[in-house]
């Protein structure tokens, strides 16, 4: 450093208000060109105001809150980390321990509240739940022990405390007298808390925070560190001083303050000589009138932000006007005798291992989040509803000899295993809600109703959530419902035969008729053009060959194959053709005995609408919300009948409406289930009719057990344990139900997905066989095809001659009896025309090249190389023969 002279004016002040007036005598009377020292966020968040319009850096090492942010004022300057940099720390410590519940306990301060947000949010991320803010702290009023002990009452034995280091002085030994110190809890405290230990605070408050945990920034040793750490114990403990606990380093806050004078002292000497304040023009309030504006304090705030050395603490650099975030923390555990020891360091990304901990108590053993629930030590009253019906689900029986009630059935068992996958042991015992003589003592809502008047501590069962009982009752998740749940109706199953005077369509859907016609008919053509020139049947006039395109692929469906085949690109087709036959004949004839044999089951009521309409009785469980339900609907109360017995409503659902019975059951979804598993041969099921939650357990309003026991039943459900429960109490193999099953799968027609892989391989093997045709055909007549297409006729005579010769018989393939009496011969160079009337014949010695058609004279001819023959000229009446 240079030789310019750099004066600090310190101020100790003990009382919380002399500050404002401190802070103003520097502004007016010091003109002081920058301020270090607000320790609180409070102090500081009012000074950046006066700063602003002085133009005064206000330099605070303590104002931690993350509300406070150097951005909100040009003139703040932070040379500490804010408290919200710590949360993740913390939290990790939280998830290490597999603690699901916490106890936030923080001063009601501008402190204590900004860092909140930062806490829940950490906390959320792990899944862990805040289940309570102690948040009545007043840190200018004395503690109050009925909120000590407001939180020994708590369940949750998990507290992360963040206060001021003189109320945490006073908190902690008061917390031990109480009893929430003591074993079973665990404490987890910010860097503000942890700073009192470092501050060599008294040995009563060390001694009180036994067990606790706190989170620190790591700051590396240092030589310098060790010095000023070194100094510190020398210049401000001595041996008499017995009342305070040595501390190895300086605390935090101390490393700061520290950094921070060097910082500005060597900003101060960067900018040079001081410019002397002026006059503001700014209107300042009446209290703060006369403060002017530093010429300075612009030039000190730049060079501050410029300034970077290794200082006490590490590097010293200003990033937005305040330190950056530290990367790691030290977790430490307070040992009352020894002081405050690291047990593991938190970096973001690398987990946290921590060595043996030492708990409140003096114990290693990890506390629970949540203590056991018991109500002024007892056992918890379970209410349980007493029903005669549908004992697979409760069952209650007493005993006489002993006087005890055994309740059994499937959602007894169930919450069982609830209990039994809690974190913690919860004492408990069933209660039987009945009268003296057994029966019950009342319907489902009144048991709820004696949750809430606190006769039972819980009521469980095949409880429905409805609206109602929300009203005075707190439910758990259901552990029924998940897509089952509901309100079915219950009716009678009706046969009916009728399926139409087109019924025999009803094998196939449409679509795959549709397809199968276009396949026969497609099929049959692709027959002929493959037959015609080879096989005299496929000869004749026209009426004949679209007589043998319809005839031939049908007539495979009900006849045996008759007509020879003499080409082997149609024997090809056929076979493959006569397969595809095989398989729809085979499967239309299944599915069509199958719909004449199976008997259509229709449930003989359509709906709700229906039975108010007719005025039919119906019936519902004893009991059960579905009564109100019903009436709701629009049913007259004298037509609602209840019942217990499963055997009794369906005895009342044989008789029906008309006979004293009733012609539906209205029934939630488990009760459907083991009735139809019994009468499902006889019944069937509209619905749900109207959507439920399913069956819960009823708990008082505001009970803490509820989210335990729903966490508990989603774990049950996820991993099997409830279906699995409910599969043995509840399934009936002597009862074999698939006809519905049976006749939903007749009723609807085979599509033509099915037949789309055999229709393929049909079409392309026929498409194969018309394409190798048709090349064979081009490459035996290609002298024919040139010639023609070389000639000097329109396009349309060209056409027809090839077509016409494409029509006619193959001239190597036949040598047959002809139609008419006559005889033709077939050979490989020349044609013989013969008539019975004129015995005029032609014989053409020379190759035949075709037959073309004269437009001028529309006579047939013969074309040669050699000469152009008449044959009209030499027999009038002879006309072509057909090749």
């Amino acid at each position: 450093m240079s030789n310019l002279a750099v004066t600090f004016i310190l101020l100790f002040l003990d009382n919380p208000i002399a500050w404002i007036d401190a802070a103003v005598t520097l502004l007016k009377d010091a003109e002081v060109d920058a301020i270090i020292g607000p320790q609180s966020s409070e102090q500081a968040s009012f000074l950046t105001g006066l700063a602003d319009r002085a133009k005064v850096p206000v330099i605070s090492f303590s104002a931690t809150s993350p509300s406070l942010h150097p951005k909100s004022s040009s003139y703040f300057v932070r040379t500490a980390v804010d408290d919200s940099s710590q949360v993740e720390a913390i939290a990790a410590i939280v998830k290490h321990f597999n603690w699901a519940q916490v106890v936030l306990v923080h001063e009601d301060s501008y402190y204590g509240n900004s860092i909140i947000p930062y806490l829940c949010a950490a906390f959320s991320d792990i899944n862990a739940r805040v289940s309570h803010r102690i948040i009545s702290i007043d840190p200018s009023l004395p503690i109050n022990d009925v909120l000590l002990w407001k939180m020994k009452t708590m369940r949750t034995r998990i507290f992360v405390a963040h206060m001021s280091t003189s109320l945490a002085s006073e908190f902690f030994p008061r917390a031990k007298r109480v009893g929430i110190m003591d074993e079973g809890y665990a404490w987890i405290v910010t860097r503000g808390v942890v700073d009192l230990l470092h501050s060599a605070g008294p040995n009563n408050i060390v001694q009180s925070m036994h067990g606790v945990l706190g989170v620190k920034p790591l700051i590396p040793r240092s030589n310098k560190l060790d010095s000023i750490s070194a100094r510190w114990k020398t210049n401000f403990f001595n041996e008499s001083n017995s009342e305070f606990l040595r501390t190895e380093l300086i605390s935090l806050y101390g490393i700061w303050a520290y950094d921070t004078m060097w910082a500005l002292a060597m900003a101060a000497e960067r900018v040079g000589v001081r410019e002397p304040p002026c006059s503001s023009s700014l209107d300042f309030p009446e209290a703060f009138g006369g403060i002017k504006t530093s010429q300075t304090g612009p030039k000190l705030l730049e060079a501050m932000s410029r300034v970077v050395f290794e200082g006490v603490g590490g590097k010293f650099h200003l990033v937005d006007g305040e330190l950056p975030a530290f990367s790691s923390f030290q977790i430490v555990n307070v040992d009352g005798t020894s002081g405050v020891r690291e047990v593991g360091i938190w970096r973001p990304g690398s987990g946290l291992k921590l060595k043996s901990i030492i708990f409140p108590g003096d114990s290693t053993v990890t506390p629970e989040s949540l203590k056991a629930v018991t109500v002024s030590g007892r056992k918890l009253r379970i209410g349980v509803p007493v029903k005669p019906g549908f004992t697979e689900l409760i069952k209650v029986k007493s005993d006489v000899a002993s006087n005890v009630s055994i309740i059994t059935g499937c959602y007894v068992e169930i919450f069982d295993a609830v209990m039994a996958a809690l974190p913690y042991n919860v004492p408990y015992e069933y209660i039987p809600f009945q009268k003296p003589d057994g029966s019950s003592a009342g319907s489902y809502d009144e048991i709820a109703y004696q949750v809430f008047l606190k006769n039972f501590d819980a009521a469980v069962g095949d409880i429905t959530i409805t609206y109602k009982r929300l009203r005075y009752v707190d439910f758990s998740l259901p552990f029924t419902g998940g897509g089952g749940g509901g309100v079915f109706i219950i009716v009678p199953i009706k046969y009916d035969h009728s399926d139409g005077k087109l019924f025999f369509l009803k094998p196939f859907t449409k679509e795959l008729w549709l397809t199968t016609i276009a396949l026969f008919i497609f099929t049959g053509g692709a027959i002929w053009i493959l037959e015609h020139r080879f096989n005299k049947a496929y000869r004749g006039p026209p009426n004949q060959h679209a007589g043998m395109i319809f005839y031939f692929p049908f007539m495979g469906l009900v006849f045996a194959q008759r007509e020879r085949i003499v080409n082997n690109f149609a024997r090809l087709v056929v076979v493959v053709w006569m397969f595809v036959v095989l398989i729809l004949n085979s499967t239309y004839t299944a599915s069509l005995s199958a719909r004449l044999n199976v008997q259509r089951r229709k449930p003989a009521i359509t709906g709700v609408t229906q039975l108010i309409t007719k005025g039919d009785y119906v019936g519902c469980h004893k009991g059960s919300f579905i009564v109100d339900l019903l009436q709701d609907m629009g049913f007259d109360k004298l037509k609602i009948k209840t019942y217990e017995h499963a055997v009794d409503s369906e005895k009342a659902l044989s008789k029906g409406s008309k006979k004293g019975g009733i012609s539906a059951l209205f029934s939630v979804m488990p009760y459907t289930k083991l009735f139809m598993s019994n009468f499902c041969d006889k019944y069937t099921t509209i619905g749900p009719i109207y959507p439920t939650e399913g069956f819960s357990y009823v708990f008082p309003k505001g009970s803490p057990l509820v989210p335990d026991i729903s966490r508990a039943v989603i774990k049950l459900i996820e991993s099997g344990r409830i279906p699995d429960i409910e599969r043995k109490w509840t399934v009936n193999n002597n009862k074999e139900c698939n006809e519905q099953d049976v006749d939903e799968t007749v009723s609807i027609g085979i599509p033509l997905q099915s037949f789309k892989l055999l229709f393929l391989i049909s079409m392309g093997t026929t498409m194969t066989c018309l394409l190798a045709f048709v090349v064979s055909y081009l490459y035996k007549n290609g002298d024919f095809l040139k010639s023609v297409l070389g000639s000097d006729a329109t396009i349309r005579s060209k056409l027809g001659a090839v077509l016409m010769h494409f029509d006619q018989r193959d001239l190597k393939a036949f040598k047959e009896e002809g139609d008419d009496g006559g005889e033709s011969v077939v050979g490989n160079d020349a044609i013989i025309v013969v008539s019975e009337e004129t015995g005029n014949s032609i014989d053409i010695d020379s190759k035949i090249v075709g037959y073309i058609i004269s437009e001028e004279t529309d006579k047939y001819s013969i074309d040669n190389d050699d000469a152009n023959i008449d044959i009209a000229e030499h027999c009038p009446i002879a006309q072509p023969s057909p090749l």
